[in-house]
């Protein structure tokens, strides 16, 4: 009996209109969807309801599944759409399988704004005011999280953002299904991106930052004094907003840092047109299979490659070897074809699930031959203080990889 109920309203959709009135066109997606989650169709029915008062009539249909059902119904005339989920867990959980299922049928739909709610159905164990998500490792692996409050649900002209809130991980982001960044984790990934560079580069001055509109990169990047001026080039202006109102335990104010220029805009174009050169720049994007896609190209790279200074170095991460070892070759690979040198390191960052990679790239600087001492050393000089994950030793320990992971690399 015990499983998964999700529902979803949405509202002011901006996708294909034909999804709305066109019972194939929305069996088709939903079919598709449904197979593309592992979830097992057993029968359907779809129904389109007449025109009125000169309005096309929305659909209402239902998958019937092995698991138990979806269904939904469209209303076009308002650009309107609900939808629910519900899975038994009876002998295997289906929860992940749901929750893409719901992520995929969102996604065409593009909302504009979107409620979302969960139900724990036939457990006694499970707290009744948690919401339990799911997030894909790869087609095959899921982790999640419960958080007890939804703070914010909203399209943006990019993506649908959301803010939740849990017991470990506080205040937290995510971004089109996809977790980003806690407040009471963020430190593993932040620190981690920016340190490790940053403390090797013998007086890194000015630096770039693509993405990380919440800010952490940024606050990182700000603790060193030698810092002159630190440039963000996010695509999404609400997400910024977000987090100056909402996200300050991760930021601690950054983005209105007078050393700090923050600007809305494509950061590729920004790499291609911009004539400043940087001693640290910082690839603090989402994940290669969202629409960050095209920052993961080699062409990307040697444009990022152009505006280094010398002596300067990239940062990137690559994603969790383990459960995408094809990916870690393809851009380690792109990466050595690009710069001289390739510092791949890595750590289990609890928010993403998994142990993750990242690179540090560059024509000369080379982290790993930086010993604890000189890490010390520049850590006191540049008043770095306030780390919670990043330290002398742990800077060597980053950069000694595991067996697996070393086969990866080109």
């Amino acid at each position: 009996m015990q499983g998964l109920h999700l529902t979803a309203d949405l509202y002011q959709c901006t996708g294909d209109t034909s999804i709305f009135v066109d019972e194939n066109a929305l069996a088709a997606l939903c079919r598709s969807e449904t197979e593309r989650s592992g979830l097992t169709i057993v029968g359907e029915k779809w129904v389109t309801f007449p025109e009125y008062q000169g309005e096309p009539g929305g659909v209402t249909g239902a998958i019937l599944l092995a698991e138990s059902h979806l269904a939904i119904h469209t209303w076009p005339e308002r650009g309107g759409v609900t939808l629910d989920v519900y899975v038994c867990n009876f002998t295997d959980d289906n929860s992940g399988k749901a929750q893409q299922l719901l992520d995929g049928i969102i996604a065409a739909f593009k909302p504009t704004q979107l409620q979302r709610n969960q139900l724990i159905r036939g457990d006694h164990d499970a707290p009744s005011e948690a919401e339990l998500l799911w997030e894909n490792l790869n087609p095959n692996s899921v982790y999640g999280f419960r958080f007890k409050r939804r703070l914010l649900s909203k399209q943006t002209k990019f993506q649908h953002l959301e803010l939740l809130e849990s017991e470990d991980m506080g205040v937290t982001l995510r971004l089109d299904g996809c977790l980003m960044t806690a407040e009471k984790e963020e430190f593993f990934y932040h620190e981690s991106l920016v340190h490790p560079a940053t403390v090797a580069h013998p007086n890194p001055r000015h630096a770039l930052i693509l993405g990380g509109g919440d800010g952490g990169a940024l606050e990182e990047l700000l603790k060193h004094n030698t810092i002159e001026s630190a440039t963000l080039v996010d695509l999404d202006e609400e997400v910024i907003a977000v987090a100056k109102a909402h996200l300050q335990a991760i930021n601690h104010g950054s983005l209105d840092n007078p050393r700090a220029r923050v600007l809305v805009g494509d950061g590729a174009q920004f790499v291609k047109q911009t004539q400043d050169k940087f001693d640290i720049v910082l690839l603090d994007l989402t994940d290669p299979e969202t629409p960050a896609g095209p920052l993961y190209t080699k062409a990307f790279f040697e444009d990022c490659r152009q505006v280094l200074a010398e002596g300067g170095a990239m940062v990137i991460h690559l994603g969790a070897p383990f459960y995408e070892p094809e990916q870690i070759t393809r851009l380690s690979t792109e990466l050595q074809s690009v710069f001289k040198h390739v510092s791949a390191y890595g750590l289990h960052i609890p928010l993403y699930g998994a142990y993750w990679a990242m690179a540090v790239v560059s024509d000369q600087l080379q982290p790993a031959q930086l010993s604890s001492a000189e890490v010390e050393k520049r850590l006191t000089e540049r008043g770095v203080d306030a780390l919670q994950y990043y330290n002398p030793a742990v800077h060597g320990a980053l950069f000694a990889l595991p067996t697996y992971y070393q086969k990866l690399l080109p």
